[in-house]
């Protein structure tokens, strides 16, 4: 991860804050994009710090800068181009910052066991196993990209497999029922068990919580008159907060 400080002075404000408030559409959508902020100074209110969260300094320069996300938001901002006086990147050194729900899992190689473990449990189970029927050999380790991006991790999921709107395309006309996914988390909890993913109540809240919101898109999805949406981020899910979505 990089941090970018884009340092403005602009003497229109309402016209340079109404340009980043359509500006960061794009850039929010854009996968290398973690987060962003916009502040603006107290003691000289013409001045504006823009601050975002990059996956990596290439994944900004070589990504996004190439992207059409980047042309959407340079055509906004274009206007205040001009009164930028600094434009760098930034590596954190010293830093108070909670981890990932990613990281407190145990990283990338406790989601492949979860996720290898689970579709062992899959297989042998007479209500999911038949949706599995003829499953690609790599979907588990591609499950567990997926876990690992959504929980704060690289953005494997987005450079190699398309994105959430891959993701949502796999579970079209499946027709998944409510007994079907009740199983499939009931399954998936036990599997977490049995690799040792952490137990604490704040882990397994947010794991929960983003378990139930993320197989109840799928059951909608997998509806008679679902459509998969044209581009949407792969959602990022944090300590208790569930990012906004609509079907």
């Amino acid at each position: 991860m990089i941090v970018e400080y884009i340092r403005y002075r602009v003497p229109d404000a309402d016209g340079f804050e109404d340009a980043y408030r359509r500006a960061v559409v794009p850039l929010g959508n854009s996968p290398e994009c973690l987060t962003y902020e916009l502040s603006r100074c107290v003691d000289e209110p013409e001045c504006y710090i823009l601050r975002i969260e990059w996956t990596s300094a290439e994944g900004h320069l070589e990504g996004f800068r190439k992207s059409a996300h980047f042309q959407e938001f340079f055509a906004e901002i274009k206007p205040f181009v001009s009164h930028i006086e600094e434009m760098r990147h930034y590596e954190q050194v010293i830093t108070k910052t909670e981890p990932t729900l990613f990281e407190w899992a145990g990283g990338a190689e406790a989601l492949e066991r979860l996720t290898a473990t689970f579709y062992d449990l899959v297989r042998k189970d007479d209500l999911v196993g038949p949706l599995f029927a003829g499953m690609d050999p790599g979907h588990p380790r591609y499950v567990a990209m997926w876990l690992g991006e959504v929980f704060g991790g690289p953005a494997a999921y987005t450079r190699e497999r398309g994105g959430h709107t891959h993701m949502v395309s796999k579970h079209l006309g499946k027709g998944i029922t409510e007994q079907q996914r009740r199983r499939w988390v009931s399954l998936l909890m036990d599997a977490a068990d049995e690799v040792g993913l952490p137990s604490d109540a704040e882990f397994r809240a947010a794991f929960a919580g983003y378990v139930e919101w993320g197989t109840r898109l799928a059951l909608y999805f997998s509806g008679p008159n679902a459509r998969a949406p044209k581009e949407e981020p792969v959602p990022r899910w944090g300590w208790g907060v569930a990012p906004p979505y609509k079907p």
